[in-house]
This record gives structure tokens, C-alpha cells and sequence, in this order.
């Protein structure tokens, strides 16, 4: 059902409030060409309204990196609040060879940038909470806390990975605290493995879900992974359409292994992608409750150093998550009451 356009304002008023966005604060609409012209009447008016001083920028990229922009790079950085719909985190360099983190250098300073992709009628329905933060705060203190992750499944998945040098990633889908990137929709926790440490099987079962093909997985495919690194895919479609996928990059490091983690949005609908294909931006599969997320490719959002184009988020059904032997999900069901959502 289509969403009203005084819908949107006050869906944009409730997330800004959220995110403490305050009178007198300074504010950036950061937008691109084909940004939704709804959420930027929309998110404009709210601020607005919460006395923010606000304004909208779209600059020109190109060839040109965004961080070769000075003036918007300053603006950025000064500013108390983006409101990014354009995608910082996702910019490509000047030879679209590798991605260049701006994101990073924004919130560096202190800024607080809440990212914004799926249309209306999608968020809405997947409008945060603060009990999203509550939930999310405390599986990352948890996961902050950890040296080990050990991650199972009936289909056969068997990983051993080592944890401690990365920052944990918190999202909740709203940014309130200086330096803090969110994203509307989200509720998760996730961590870069410390390099070269992942060990064992991952079995992508029937109905798991691979980002950015948005599609579900139909045959099993079998990843041996050793010292960090996927060495031997097995199946059959989906595993050679895979393979075939990794090999175009020409990128040892396509196949690393990247961040693991697990969903806590009870709001999040793992069918949604099957109703709403390439209308969504794939929020709905990334933080449904209790999936675990294994993702390939870059760490350079975590800090790291391995930059590659290629990168896969895929999260999975009926899997359980131990930290330090201790379960986080199991089979799909969050363990910690204080991760738990009360009826789940």
C-alpha cells in the first residue's frame, strides 16, 4: 500500500527524533540523481520542523572520488547530522578499481550519519525502536567481549573463526551518539574475523539468501574454508553460478572471509525478498531474527587493509552461533534474554 507523502514527513520526524537530532544542530540531506524524491521532501520538512539548519547537497562525483570534493568533505565533517542517501560506504575510487571509504573520515569526526535506501512503503513497516538499541547494544557487548565464534547447522556448516582485532559492527536503525553510521531497517550485530583465521565448512542451504544476486538459494553449496580463505566451492547450480562469479573479479581476495554476525529484527521478513525482488535494497534479509550472516571480500570498513570489489552478504537459515561456547542462536532461535524479544 502506497505511503502518503504526510506519512513519510512523520515517519522522518520519528527516526530524527531517535536520533536526537535537535534545534540549532546542523543537518545534511547528502543526495545523489536517483535518490527517492519522497525521502528527500521528506527527510528536508522533518528536520525542519526540529529546528535543525538544514540543507541538501548532491555533489558531482564522476571520475572524481568524493574525498577529492574538499569543500563537501568539510561540509561533511562539520556537519552534526547526514542524512545519507546517496551511500558513502559504498563509493568506488577514481578507477572504480577499489572501494574509497569517505564514511570512515565523516565519522571520524564526530558526525552522526543515518544511511536510507528502501522506499517508503518498506520502512515504514520497518520503522526502529529504542528496544531495537537495547537488543543490539547488548549482543554486541557480548560479541565485543569474544575471542572465538563457532557457527553450526543440521545442512552441515562446521566454522571456526578467532575474534578480537576488529570493532563490532552495531546497528540499530537510527544514529544517536557522535561518530555512530546507521541504517534505517537494520538490526544486527557483525565482526570482521581476524585474518586468516576462519576454519571449516559452510553449507549455503536451500532458501538462504545471497546479496547482491537477491535471490535465495536453491541448491546447496559447499565452501571449504581454510586460514581464512574459501578454497573449494561444491554443488550444483547455485554453487557453479558462484564460482563463476568469484572467478570474474581475478581477486584472491573475493574469497575471503569478511564479516559474521547475527539478525535481532523481529520486523525484518526473511520471504520479503521473494514479494518485493529488486525494490528493496535487501534490509529485510540481512537483519531478519536469528539469521547468521556470513559475508566475502573486503574488512575496510572495520579498518582493515584487503579492498576488493567483490563482496557477498549471505544470510542463513536454522543455524546456531556460540561466542566463547556460549550460544547466541541456536537453530535460528536467539538465546540471551537480553537479546531475546519477548513472545519469540
Amino acid at each position: 500500500m502506497a505511503v502518503s507523502q504526510a506519512k513519510v514527513v512523520a515517519m522522518w520526524r520519528e527516526v530524527l527524533a531517535l536520533s536526537k537530532l535537535e534545534r540549532g544542530e546542523s543537518a545534511i540531506v547528502l543526495t545523489k540523481p536517483e535518490s527517492n524524491q519522497r525521502h528527500i521532501e521528506g527527510a528536508l520538512a522533518a528536520a525542519i520542523d526540529l529546528g535543525a539548519q538544514v540543507f541538501t547537497m548532491q555533489p558531482v562525483i564522476g571520475d572524481m572520488p568524493l574525498r577529492a570534493n574538499r569543500c563537501a568533505m568539510e561540509a561533511l565533517k562539520g556537519a552534526d547530522f547526514v542524512i545519507d542517501l546517496l551511500g558513502l560506504h559504498i563509493l568506488r575510487s577514481a578507477d572504480k578499481t577499489l572501494k574509497v571509504n569517505e564514511k570512515n573520515e565523516v565519522i571520524r569526526r564526530g558526525t552522526r550519519v543515518l544511511y536510507a535506501t528502501e522506499p517508503p512503503e518498506i520502512l515504514q513497516r520497518l520503522m526502529p525502536s529504542a528496544d531495537d538499541k537495547r537488543r543490539v547494544l547488548a549482543a554486541g557487548a557480548r560479541l565485543a567481549a569474544a575471542k572465538s565464534m563457532r557457527i553450526e547447522s543440521d545442512a552441515g556448516t562446521d566454522l571456526r573463526v578467532e575474534l578480537g582485532k576488529f570493532p563490532v559492527t552495531r546497528e540499530y536503525g537510527y544514529s544517536d551518539e557522535p561518530g555512530h553510521w546507521d541504517h534505517w531497517g537494520a538490526g544486527f550485530v557483525a565482526v570482521e574475523s581476524n585474518e586468516g583465521t576462519a576454519n571449516g565448512t559452510v553449507v549455503i542451504d536451500r532458501g538462504d539468501i545471497i546479496y547482491p544476486f537477491n535471490s535465495y538459494v536453491q541448491t546447496p553449496i559447499t565452501l571449504t574454508i581454510r586460514d581464512g580463505y574459501i578454497r573449494e566451492i561444491k554443488g550444483d547450480f547455485d554453487a557453479h553460478y558462484l564460482r563463476s562469479f568469484f572467478d570474474k573479479y581475478h581477486d584472491p581476495e573475493a574469497v575471503a572471509v569478511s564479516h559474521l554476525g547475527w539478525g535481532l529484527q523481529p520486523k525484518c521478513d526473511w520471504t520479503a525478498l521473494g514479494i518485493l525482488k529488486h525494490a528493496t535494497n535487501g534490509n529485510d534479509g540481512r537483519a531478519f531474527y536469528g539469521n547468521f550472516m556470513f559475508s566475502t571480500g573486503p574488512n575496510t570498513n572495520a579498518g582493515g587493509t584487503r579492498d576488493t570489489l567483490c563482496h557477498l552478504d549471505i544470510p542463513m537459515l536454522n543455524c546456531s552461533v556460540y561466542l566463547d561456547n556460549e550460544p547466541m542462536v541456536v537453530k535460528g532461535q536467539v538465546i540471551p534474554a537480553d537479546q531475546r524479544v519477548p513472545g519469540r
